[in-house]
């Protein structure tokens, strides 16, 4: 029976297909999350006659939150399971959306914006982890991806929705709005299942095989997905012992940790915070600088795909290399014409495209990789915790770029700013070079043995001989 439940694809049936739509629309909550803020600070320093290094904390006040929420989350998602997580995670984003909007002070707002924080760190980690466990093995990558396109597209759609609300400079609705598809999306987590995962290890085998019915196309597939989630659970997670004790788990860790301080320190989320103050250092208006956000978030949409078709015909490294490579020279483009001075039309739009040359080369390559990357590289045993520091890493370096942005351009200007983030990028070729596996093609398994046989880093992804 095994051997033959084996060979039948786990085919998705359409309650599946639908389960996991809906749960990638967590997706689009934290994009929604992250584009909104943009639009919205010129206005609030209007309204509250504030300084920059408030609107600093104001932005970087979710990404606060999101740490902590990200932190909090392994354990919410043992204790409630991933669905009623996602359920929390969707409750804290409607009423942080509906306080951001009612705002009555600056340290409100900041308050409210933490509250967001913490409901966007919840479902980050919570909403591929019920993805993963839900979806069909073959379609497994395609709904993680799905979920990941989702962010970029809410991005896009707060860049728009600011974009026309910029007319009246009403920030309280651009803030506010996105509680009503927080809301639907709430609505939507009631008609989910919980994962069978989830389930089996909370000793509820029955009900597990009942959502596996649901989601499966034929009893042998739902035997046989039963038999394997059983096994995997008989290696449990001792993420914080192997760290103390094994050397090279605290390597594969720690180079997660750096992954994702790479990938926020190519700058690419201080064009999604602060968009329009760039685009009014090239000389545009309030409404050109609201509509060339909402172009940002376009190419950001967009250039996702390329990821997509291509991390596994180029590999990650190669990804890795010419995304860098754009960044840097996009980003060292806008510096230099911002330090010679944008007079014309026509070098406006010259630095509004190597903007976006910028935006495309972080979408194709360490947006979307990094992530892969963090997921490869961990052993099972300790695959949660490597996870989790990462992804914890990956707020707190976002918080640092959101709160210092505006400080280095008050401080060494415009072109050294932009100079310093093309610097970083170079460097970060360097480090691809030096440190980054390349794990294209190559088992999860054979990675761990690489990595736990004390291969340098670099070498972890190389199969055997």
């Amino acid at each position: 029976m095994n051997a033959i439940a084996a060979t039948i694809p786990a085919r998705p049936t359409v309650s599946a297909a639908i389960t996991c739509a809906l749960a990638a629309l967590a997706g689009l909550m934290f994009g929604l999350d992250i584009g909104v803020i943009s639009g919205a600070t010129h206005f609030i320093q209007i309204e509250f006659k504030v300084s920059d290094h408030v609107i600093e904390w104001i932005v970087s006040s979710m990404m606060f939150g999101a740490a902590v929420g990200a932190a909090l989350a392994g354990w919410l998602s043992v204790s409630l399971g991933r669905r009623r997580s996602l359920i929390l995670g969707a409750v804290l984003f409607v009423v942080g959306s509906l306080l951001c909007g009612a705002a009555w002070s600056p340290q409100s707002l900041i308050v409210a914006r933490v509250l967001l924080g913490l409901a966007i760190g919840i479902s980050a980690f919570t909403a591929p982890l019920y993805l993963a466990e839900v979806a069909p093995e073959n379609t497994r990558g395609a709904m993680i991806s799905l979920y990941q396109l989702m962010i970029t597209i809410g991005i896009l759609v707060a860049f728009l929705s600011d974009t026309a609300f910029s007319y009246s400079g009403n920030w309280r609705w651009m803030l506010g709005i996105i509680a009503i598809p927080g809301a639907l999306f709430l609505l939507s987590l009631f008609m989910l299942p919980e994962s069978p995962r989830w389930l089996i290890m909370s000793n509820r085998k029955h009900e597990a095989l009942a959502v596996l019915r649901r989601l499966r196309n034929s009893a042998q597939v739902v035997e046989r997905e039963a038999a394997d989630i059983e096994e995997q659970l008989r290696t449990p997670q001792h993420g914080w012992r192997l760290f103390l004790e094994n050397r090279n788990f605290r390597r594969s860790v720690g180079l997660g940790v750096m992954l994702q301080l790479v990938q926020q320190f190519t700058g690419m989320n201080v064009v999604m915070y602060y968009a329009p103050r760039i685009f009014e250092g090239m000389g545009y208006d309030t409404v050109s600088q609201m509509w060339f956000t909402a172009a940002v978030g376009l190419t950001n949409v967009l250039a996702t795909f390329i990821a997509i078709a291509l991390v596994d015909r180029w590999g990650r490294k190669p990804i890795l290399y010419v995304g860098f490579s754009v960044m840097a020279i996009g980003l060292g483009a806008v510096g230099s014409m911002m330090h010679l001075g944008i007079a014309s039309h026509g070098e406006q739009m010259f630095s509004v495209a190597m903007l976006l040359l910028f935006i495309v080369g972080f979408a194709m390559s360490a947006g979307p990789l990094i992530w892969v990357l963090c997921s490869e590289i961990q052993p099972l045993k300790g695959r949660d915790f490597g996870i989790g520091c990462s992804t914890v890493t990956n707020w707190v370096a976002n918080m640092i770029v959101g709160a210092t942005f505006l400080t280095l351009l008050n401080g060494i200007g415009n072109a050294a700013t932009f100079w310093l983030y093309a610097a970083l990028n170079v460097t970060f070729l360097v480090f691809t070079w030096l440190l980054v596996p390349e794990t294209k093609g190559v088992t999860l398994e054979q990675v761990e043995r690489n990595l736990m046989g004390g291969a340098r880093l670099r070498d972890i992804g190389k199969a055997p001989p």
